[in-house]
C-alpha cells in the first residue's frame, strides 16, 4: 500500500478529445496526484497539453515515457491500438485505467486481460456510466434487490467505424452492472455498410429473470441516453445523465443535476468521469481491485461480441479495417 504523504505519479497517453475534456480536467484537480509525463504520436498535442494542464514533461517517444518514474497510467489512444502501449505498460509494471473499449476483438480483450492478472497491476476499463450520479442515484432506489426490467437507450446522430462496440458498449456494461449476468442474447442491426451500422437493439435474459433491453441508433437527431428500471413496485428513471426520477405508488422523488454548484455541475461529474478516475487512484492506493478491472470488463466485452454476432455484424477477428 502507498503512503498517503506521496503524491502519485501518472503518466498519460493520448491527448484528444476525452482527455481534454475529462481526463486532463480532473487529473489536474486532484491534490494527491501529479502528471509526471504525457505521450502523444504529435509531439506538439503532448506539449501543448503538458503545458495546459501542469505536467511536468511532455515525451517525444514512448520510450521516454516508459522510462519516466511513474507509479500509473491513462491510456487514452484510440481503441484500435491498445495493445502496442497496454502489454509495455504492464511489463514496465504500472497500474493502468485504460479508456473503453478495452479492444477491438474478444480475443484481443482476453489476451490483455489475461496480461494484466500475470503483472499483478491493476487494470481498469473506463466504463465511466456506472459511476454518474443520475445511474447510481436511481438504481439506489432498489437497496439490495435488483430491478427485472432494465432499457437503456444510447443513441447518437453520426455514425462511426463499429459505433455500436464504440459507444452502445456503456449500455452493456451498465445492463451487466445492475442485472447480473446474461444468458441469452437475440438481436437485430439495421445498416447498409455493416462496419458503421446505422442501429442496433438486443433482447437480453439475465440469470437472475431479468430482462434488459438495449436500444442503440446512429441516426439520431441529437445525443440520446435514457436508462428505465422497474421492479418490485418502482419505476427508476436515469435521463441524459442530467436528471434522475424515482416513482413509486405514492409519490415520485428526484434531481436535475444542472443546477448544482451554482449552475456549474460539469460534464465529468454529470457523466461520471469524476468518481471514475478517482476510483482508479484510490484503488492505486489501496490494492483493492477496481470495479470494472480487466476480469470484469472482459464480461461486458464478450456480452457485446454475442450482440454484434447475434445481430448480424461481421467479427473483426477476421479481415478488418478501420480504413473502411
Amino acid at each position: 500500500m502507498m503512503t498517503e504523504q506521496r503524491k502519485i505519479r501518472v503518466g498519460v497517453i493520448g491527448t484528444g478529445a476525452i482527455a481534454q475534456i475529462a481526463h486532463f480536467p480532473v487529473l489536474a484537480s486532484m491534490p494527491d496526484v501529479e502528471i509526471a509525463a504525457v505521450y502523444s504520436r504529435t509531439f506538439q498535442n503532448a506539449q501543448r497539453a503538458a503545458s495546459r494542464f501542469g505536467a511536468q514533461k511532455a515525451c517525444k517517444t514512448f520510450t521516454e515515457f516508459l522510462d519516466t518514474d511513474l507509479d500509473c497510467a491513462v491510456l487514452l489512444t484510440p481503441k484500435t491500438v491498445r495493445k502496442e502501449y497496454l502489454l509495455p505498460l504492464l511489463d514496465r509494471k504500472l497500474d493502468v485505467l485504460c479508456e473503453k473499449p478495452l479492444a477491438m476483438t474478444l480475443g484481443e480483450c482476453a489476451l490483455l486481460a489475461d496480461a494484466a492478472a500475470k503483472s499483478g497491476r491493476l487494470l481498469m476499463v473506463a466504463f465511466n456510466r456506472r459511476f454518474a450520479p443520475c445511474n447510481t442515484r436511481a438504481l439506489a432506489a432498489f437497496g439490495n434487490k435488483r430491478p427485472h426490467l432494465v432499457i437503456a437507450n444510447k443513441s447518437r446522430e453520426f455514425k462511426e467505424f463499429r459505433g455500436t462496440l464504440e459507444n452502445a458498449i456503456h449500455m452493456v456494461d451498465l445492463l451487466r452492472h445492475i442485472l447480473g449476468e446474461c444468458e441469452s442474447v437475440e438481436a437485430r442491426a439495421l445498416f447498409t455498410d455493416p462496419f458503421y451500422e446505422d442501429a442496433c437493439t438486443a433482447l437480453l435474459g439475465f440469470q437472475n429473470g431479468g430482462i434488459g433491453l438495449l436500444v442503440a441508433s446512429r441516426e439520431a437527431g441529437q445525443w440520446r441516453e435514457h436508462v428505465e428500471m422497474y421492479g418490485g413496485g418502482i419505476t427508476a428513471i436515469s435521463d441524459n445523465l442530467d436528471s434522475y426520477k424515482v416513482i413509486y405508488p405514492d409519490r415520485e422523488e428526484g434531481q436535475t443535476m444542472t443546477p448544482l454548484n451554482k449552475g456549474w455541475c460539469t460534464v465529468v461529474h454529470r457523466l461520471g468521469f469524476e468518481d471514475c478516475i478517482k476510483h482508479f487512484f484510490h484503488c492505486v492506493r489501496t490494492r483493492e481491485k477496481p470495479l470494472t478491472c480487466a476480469e470484469d470488463a472482459y464480461k461486458t466485452h464478450e456480452l457485446m461480441h454475442r450482440i454484434l454476432r447475434a445481430a448480424g455484424l461481421p467479427d473483426l477477428s477476421k479481415n478488418w479495417s478501420n480504413e473502411k
